[in-house]
């Protein structure tokens, strides 16, 4: 089984990113990492990064602390059928979602991180779906043209497609963009590029500069 072992993001500022990420929200540093570049990009870039936690509490915590750290607020936490949560903005232009399944909290409010998921948004779901079979990925749940989320086994990074304009809606934000993704896939499959122009790489081609 195929997994993702890192997630890139390119940014203007590797020092800044680094110094909000680790007050925001404690991440590992070897899971998402940070190139610098001045690739020009401009409004949706197409994909999200989610921090799946327990209960309420932890969403407010963790969204919470990216505000004080300079992110800001795409939606509001709040409850819906599927849950809780809400989208913010990193500096560098990053969308996180921060989300719970649970509705009410449960135990003591922490600022724990049970799933981290990267979200593609991508025009056909079947066809990048067939797309990501090809290149070994196992399929865990697929829901028609909507939503398809892989088996990843033990990789720190779970994957899911979606569509495009539905993922800009989810979070609040207008579906056109244009220019880089900002954001290089690293796992045990690769280097490819996949049909909406996100870029995967062997994770043995990581460089050591990478933060």
């Amino acid at each position: 089984m195929n997994s993702i072992d890192s997630v890139t993001l390119e940014v203007a500022d590797t020092e800044a990113a680094a110094r909000f990420y680790s007050t925001a929200f404690g991440l590992d540093p070897s899971h998402v990492r940070l190139r610098g570049s001045e690739a020009p990009t401009t409004g949706f870039r197409g994909f999200t990064l989610s921090l799946v936690v327990s209960q309420p509490g932890n969403v407010d915590a963790l969204a919470g602390a990216a505000l004080d750290a300079g992110a800001t607020t795409l939606k509001p936490a709040a409850k819906s059928l599927w849950g809780y949560g809400g989208a913010v903005q990193a500096p560098d232009g990053t969308i996180w979602q921060i989300a719970s399944s649970a509705k009410k909290d449960t135990g003591p409010v922490t600022r724990d991180v049970d799933e981290l998921v990267l979200l593609l948004g991508v025009e056909d779901v079947k066809a990048s779906k067939q797309f990501y079979v090809e290149q070994g990925l196992t399929v865990g749940k697929s829901f028609g043209g909507k939503y398809v989320e892989f088996a990843t086994g033990s990789g720190p990074v779970k994957l899911a497609l979606y569509r495009r304009r539905a993922l800009a809606k989810l979070v609040g934000v207008p579906a056109d963009g244009t220019g880089s993704h900002g954001i290089v896939i690293s796992g045990t499959t690769g280097p490819f590029t996949d049909p909406d122009g996100f870029v995967w790489e062997a994770t043995a081609s990581v460089s050591d500069g990478d933060r």
